[in-house]
């Protein structure tokens, strides 16, 4: 591990997996301010060391602040973004601008409505002065709840200036939070965005009890669509079977703890979107990025049936065991396409 000593992080986002960064940095001995939107939410946070809503049980360390972007805090060393990828863009823009001039870690997933941008993107084109080269990414199988309460756990960092890269993951990294690097961030960040479409699905199959070797189909196909679209956009293929691809996709298709397969089981038992949305706490990103990852198979024309059934259920109000039933019944096809 790094020699951290006086090294300073500021996160963005006191969410479930932003609280949960800031105690995986703190862990690494790195000086940490976490950032909440709310002021409210920074206050309840910092008098009770708690995040009040997702990880109620898991104790803050005092040396760990709590601040919001209006507070005068200094530029740090390491800038994290653990924001939502549907307010990411409004996120930054309330950031100071020397912020935006430090080395950067994405850690959201999704893809942006409307423009299709990576969060990464997101950040070069509203941060202005952030070079490409200063963004990297991270994600994996990483549930929050699980690694905030100090269980074991493993993700890549992906980003094009190899140093950068590489600083980063031996800032981060410890015997309870294992990093590695990779060069491909578009496969990284379209592996994590991509896989909570294919959750949403998990959930819906075992909402309905279709047993576990349906649903291992349904993962291994919804990997398919993830490597076809990924490919497409210029993502190496061997980064689907990697930490970010598979990895994080049976992560989040097998845990009852993933917001995006609690989507998919409620759906099953007949609740609507609307309703399960308002009951949810934290984000379910697969919801907006089923309708981006459409949009983008339209631009790059690449067939994604599995996204395209979810985007009935989830919009449309498609029923739930027709549409399964529906892509049981597709025409018969090779497994391995040339």
């Amino acid at each position: 591990m790094a020699d951290t000593q006086g090294t300073t992080v500021a996160i963005l986002g006191a969410g479930a997996w932003g609280t949960t960064l800031a105690l995986v940095a703190h862990r690494a001995g790195l000086n940490v301010t976490l950032l909440a939107h709310s002021p409210d939410d920074a206050r309840l946070m910092a008098r009770t060391r708690r995040h009040p809503r997702s990880l109620p049980d898991v104790a803050l360390p005092e040396s760990i602040r709590i601040a919001t972007t209006s507070d005068n805090v200094p530029p740090p060393d390491l800038l994290i973004l653990a924001v939502p990828t549907q307010k990411l863009r409004a996120g930054l823009a309330a950031l100071p601008d020397a912020f935006g001039r430090r080395p950067i870690v994405s850690a959201a997933k999704g893809i942006e409505l409307g423009t299709l941008l990576r969060p990464s993107e997101v950040i070069a084109e509203v941060l202005g002065g952030a070079s490409p080269d200063g963004i990297a990414v991270l994600s994996g199988p990483n549930l929050a709840s699980e690694i905030a309460a100090g269980l074991p756990a493993a993700a890549v960092v992906a980003g094009s200036d190899a140093a950068l890269v590489h600083d980063i993951q031996r800032r981060l990294g410890s015997s309870r939070f294992r990093l590695y690097s990779s060069p491909d961030p578009i496969g990284v960040e379209l592996g994590g965005a991509l896989k909570n479409i294919v959750a949403i699905g998990a959930g819906i199959a075992d909402g309905l009890g279709l047993g576990d070797n349906a649903k291992a189909a349904f993962i291994t196909r919804g990997l398919a669509e993830i490597t076809r679209l990924g490919v497409a956009m210029g993502a190496d293929l061997a980064t689907f079977g990697g930490l970010s691809g598979i990895g994080d996709l049976l992560a989040t298709c097998a845990s009852p703890r993933s917001r995006n397969h609690r989507v998919g089981a409620e759906l099953a038992a007949g609740r609507s979107l609307d309703e399960i949305i308002a009951g949810m706490q934290e984000t379910a990103e697969g919801v907006a990025t089923t309708r981006a990852a459409l949009d983008l198979a339209v631009r790059h024309h690449v067939e994604m049936p599995i996204a395209a059934a979810l985007a009935g259920v989830l919009f449309e109000g498609m029923d739930v065991s027709e549409t399964i039933e529906s892509l049981l019944l597709r025409s018969p096809a090779p497994e391995i396409r040339a």
